[in-house]
């Protein structure tokens, strides 16, 4: 059971590494993602130093209510992450690189992977917190296909890059990465040699959401995490089962693939059809951005009417939301469960209610 924490999730959405804890999730975790560092000049390098080590808690917003003093050597997200592992002992902490907006520098590292392997070494294995972090993950969007820039080092520049880090980590250590779900003919997972990444990679995650979405912005309205096709699926491939099959079949293990699970829902405004396949005018209104909106939003603001594919829909108004909730969390679970997959993960913690809403439904999923 492997979630990720946002960096930035201290700011605006006012979501710390205690939150873990009161909401009854980190009991139900056996790993955290801290997402992201930066990959520059062919480099690890820190995403926002002040959120990472230098921001300093009150008594009353830290993991074990004693405040940060001015002097000490660590504050930030990082020293909290620490005391949470000191009450959950078990509890793992992988710090993950890239992401969409910083997958750029992966490009350059490729091209020197023993050097990129060395600089995150240094980086996740820094004395200040090396206790913290157990591990390193990898996501890069995308290798030898295009996200927010185009990449185009070649099918071996991941399996090379992920090998390096491998050997400078060494055996004991944890390394993972978040891949793409593109199970369509030719389409992302075809450009790179995944499988031959797998040896060295403790998991892959592939990031079985985000298929359909408002960046569409008429439409056809369509569930952003099927876990399967349906009649009039807008693409084909795109869907969970589709990807998992193409990763098997490609001769990666069942137990090293996770499923992926969105803590978060998209919608398009516009929309006068119930039903998937609706046209649309644009994104629906968010709290952050348009077209995206925390299950613990729209769980009042929109509650689910339908299923399709395995996920869940609602029109409010004229705007039409789809997402997981419990219940089909539970179907995802079986379903990982029957394709002996190695477990689940899920982006991000701060879109689950106060209680573990939906943690709590992996969690009893998986058993």
């Amino acid at each position: 059971m492997v979630g990720y924490f946002a960096e930035w999730g201290v700011y605006g959405r006012n979501y710390h590494v205690k939150n873990i804890h009161t909401s009854g999730s980190a009991a139900k975790l056996t790993h955290i993602l801290y997402a992201f560092g930066n990959t520059t000049g062919g480099r690890c390098a820190i995403g926002d130093s002040y959120a990472d080590y230098d921001k300093a808690y009150t008594a009353a917003d830290s993991v074990d209510g004693v405040a940060d003093t001015w002097d000490q050597p660590l504050r930030g997200s990082f020293n909290q992450l620490r005391k949470l592992k000191k009450m959950y002992p078990n509890l793992k902490v992988i710090w993950s690189f890239g992401g969409w907006t910083w997958s750029a520098g992966f490009t350059q590292a490729a091209q020197n992977p023993a050097a990129f392997a060395d600089s995150c070494y240094n980086l996740v294995e820094d004395p200040r917190w090396a206790d913290v972090f157990d591990g390193i993950d990898v996501d890069w969007e995308y290798p030898n296909a295009c996200g927010l820039q185009c990449d185009a080092s070649g099918p071996n520049a991941f399996k090379n890059v992920i090998g390096a880090l491998r050997t400078k980590f060494g055996s004991s250590a944890l390394v993972t990465a978040a891949i793409t779900a593109d199970g369509s003919t030719g389409g992302k997972i075809d450009a790179t040699d995944y499988a031959g990444a797998a040896s060295n990679l403790n998991w892959l995650m592939p990031m079985t959401y985000d298929y359909f979405g408002a960046f569409n912005a008429q439409g056809p309205t369509a569930p952003h995490s099927p876990l399967t096709s349906y009649t009039g699926i807008p693409q084909q491939g795109f869907n969970s089962d589709a990807a998992i099959q193409k990763l098997k079949a490609k001769g990666i293990p069942a137990n090293k693939l996770l499923l992926g699970i969105g803590f978060y829902g998209r919608g398009w405004t516009g929309v006068t059809q119930a039903a998937p396949g609706g046209t649309a005018t644009g994104a629906a209104p968010g709290t952050y951005e348009a077209g995206i909106e925390d299950y613990k939003v729209l769980k009042n603001t929109c509650p689910a009417t339908s299923t399709v594919g395995g996920t869940a829909y609602a029109l409010c108004g004229n705007n039409w939301w789809s997402y997981d909730t419990p219940s089909t969390i539970n179907g995802k679970m079986t379903y990982a469960k029957n394709q002996g997959l190695g477990g689940a993960f899920f982006w991000e913690l701060s879109g689950d209610t106060g209680n573990g809403e939906l943690i709590g439904a992996i969690k009893g999923g998986l058993g």
